[in-house]
């Protein structure tokens, strides 16, 4: 694993190699075999995020627990390579189309720290992620691209990620996607302590108490 870049100056870093290929594939396999061998079905799908410009794969780790698996089992890695003691919100993974754009955002309260990983392409030509290099206020404007802002591009390779600080900094993809597909899974975090710790678990875990009762 190889951290490429400065989070703290430029509110993101390419991590090399943060998961082994054969561990982003197997996710998708286990993927595809729960969904059984039928096509993907979004010709339906009407409803769809703003960001796109038409539907894609979304599935959120609170409806598929490997997904989550890989959320808490790199909060202590992720925690370690931006020096901050982190709790989990959430994860989802998308898979793209070919010619898909991802139009220029930033992210709720809930992504004050994330991670795009990138699992596969099908066809192996490397479609990079855009991160604004300045910190903006956060805001709910949606965009086609930077607007002359500076940014930076990453080009990922399978298993590598890239961190950044998805409220403070725009992002997305604002070159078609040149592979069939691509899929990638997106992670995100909050500071322990800090100003969002409320959205921590996406309000579904952090405050309730367990109890156990037995026969």
């Amino acid at each position: 694993m190889r951290v490429i870049g400065d989070y703290d100056r430029d509110g993101y870093a390419h991590v090399e190699g943060l998961v082994s290929p054969d561990v982003a594939q197997a996710l998708l396999r286990q993927l595809k075999a729960d969904l059984g061998a039928g096509a993907i079905p979004l010709s339906g799908v009407k409803d769809f995020p703003n960001l796109l410009e038409r539907p894609a794969f979304e599935l959120y780790g609170h409806h598929y627990p490997p997904l989550l698996a890989f959320l808490w089992g790199l909060t202590p890695t992720v925690s370690r390579l931006i020096g901050r003691d982190l709790l989990p919100t959430y994860d989802y993974l998308r898979i793209y189309r070919e010619g898909d754009l991802c139009k220029v955002h930033s992210d709720r309260y809930a992504c004050e720290h994330s991670l795009s990983l990138t699992l596969d392409y099908s066809d192996g030509e490397p479609w990079p992620l855009e991160v604004e290099r300045a910190a903006t206020q956060p805001s709910a404007r949606v965009e086609p691209d930077f607007g002359g802002s500076a940014y930076g591009s990453v080009a990922m390779a399978v298993g590598d990620g890239v961190l950044y600080q998805g409220v403070t900094h725009r992002h997305g993809r604002t070159t078609p996607n040149p592979n069939a597909w691509s899929a990638h899974l997106f992670l995100h975090w909050v500071e322990r302590g800090g100003p969002h710790e409320d959205q921590a678990f996406d309000g579904r875990l952090h405050d309730d108490k367990v109890n156990f009762s037995f026969a």
